[in-house]
């Protein structure tokens, strides 16, 4: 995408993203009053219920004839993906300066997006679903609903590719000194040999086109996740069926917990993957591999330099989400406790000063500091 259209795009979102969905959490209840309150662009209509009878609603639009499924919050508590959705429908009926470019995506492409597949585990704000099942893990076992809901579909619309939404801890870094990895992006294997097969390489075709778009609006700050090949995973096995798979993780920005910003470049990323995917051009796919690897070389913040009984070291805080009387929290826990020379954080500060006789003790005190 053009660095002008990209610009442009993410001004708009600045100005005009859908309001009131500030918190990390998101559940069904905030969901449904947008969903009815989309435009005569749209086609909304029910899919089926999870296990505990909330509803899972699939969103159709575009008249064109490449076909794209999106779906988000396979994971209950990773809601960012779910922003960017409703983002991209805003956009698609408010466009502003950029209408020929929303008219070529809804005249090349149909659109089928399940935005939140997993209401149960939002409600929970949890990974798994009512029955402690990890949807992402489920597709060959189809013990939840919710996965048969999505295979069913999957067959019946018959996709040209598909975009898995998820969000990931702020523990992944990218690059050295490591930076946070805001985005991360994986063509799924399809076989333990990681084999480069043609619906990897299409796949790996529309993530470098994201990388090439987005690289300069967020530097050093994405990155391509591991391709390790998972026998029970959603995106291997779409992948191993034939349907082109693009996975999407949302992770930190800097100082940005409710992850605004990586909403904003989220939705940017999903528009710069629409379009290469409308616009079918050639891309080198051998550029997917100049993404930088993930790394796990990053904490929310790091106090250098304490003395725990009788040693010394640096402690690596790592703010663990919770939900507590409905809200989300972030619990400081003490990760590491080493020479964390290597690692990035958010804040790193001196604690020269600071004495605990014990780990208990430094978990006490972190549990004041950063509350």
């Amino acid at each position: 995408m053009e660095k002008a259209s990209l610009q442009d795009l993410a001004t708009w979102h600045e100005l005009n993203r859908c309001s009131n969905l500030e918190d990390r959490r998101l559940i069904f209840a905030d969901l449904e009053p947008l969903l009815k309150d989309l435009g005569p662009l749209f086609t909304v209509s029910s899919l089926g219920h999870s296990y505990e009878s909330r509803p899972i609603n699939k969103v159709v639009f575009g008249s064109g004839s490449t076909k794209v499924l999106i779906w988000t919050q396979m994971h209950g508590n990773e809601s960012t993906g779910t922003k960017a959705v409703l983002d991209l429908f805003k956009w698609v009926e408010h466009p502003d300066r950029r209408i020929g470019l929303r008219d070529e995506l809804l005249g090349r492409c149909t659109f089928c997006i399940l935005p939140m597949l997993n209401p149960d585990g939002a409600e929970r704000y949890s990974r798994l679903d009512s029955r402690g099942i990890d949807l992402n893990r489920d597709v060959l076992e189809k013990k939840a609903p919710e996965s048969r809901l999505l295979q069913e579909l999957l067959k019946k619309f018959d996709p040209d590719y598909c975009f898995n939404m998820h969000d990931q801890r702020t523990i992944f870094s990218v690059g050295s000194p490591p930076q946070t990895a805001t985005l991360s992006f994986l063509a799924p294997s399809e076989n333990e040999e990681r084999t480069l097969t043609s619906g990897r390489i299409r796949t790996m075709e529309v993530i470098a086109a994201i990388y090439e778009s987005l690289k300069e609006v967020l530097p050093g700050k994405i990155g391509r996740y591991t391709d390790e090949f998972y026998p029970a995973a959603t995106g291997d096995n779409f992948q191993r069926m034939g349907y082109s798979t693009v996975l999407i993780e949302s992770g930190h920005f800097p100082g940005d917990y409710k992850r605004q910003q990586t909403r904003k470049f989220t939705f940017l990323a999903l528009i710069s993957g629409l379009l290469q995917v409308a616009r079918g051009n050639k891309k080198n796919f051998k550029n997917y591999f100049e993404i930088p690897d993930n790394e796990k070389f990053y904490l929310d913040r790091i106090v250098k330099n304490v003395r725990i009984a009788e040693e010394r070291g640096d402690m690596g805080v790592y703010f663990k989400e919770r939900l507590v009387e409905d809200q989300v929290k972030f619990l400081p826990t003490l990760e590491r406790f080493e020479d964390l020379s290597s690692f990035g954080a958010d804040e790193v500060t001196s604690g020269e000063d600071l004495i605990f006789f014990s780990k208990e003790d430094a978990e006490k005190w972190l549990s004041i500091e950063f509350i």
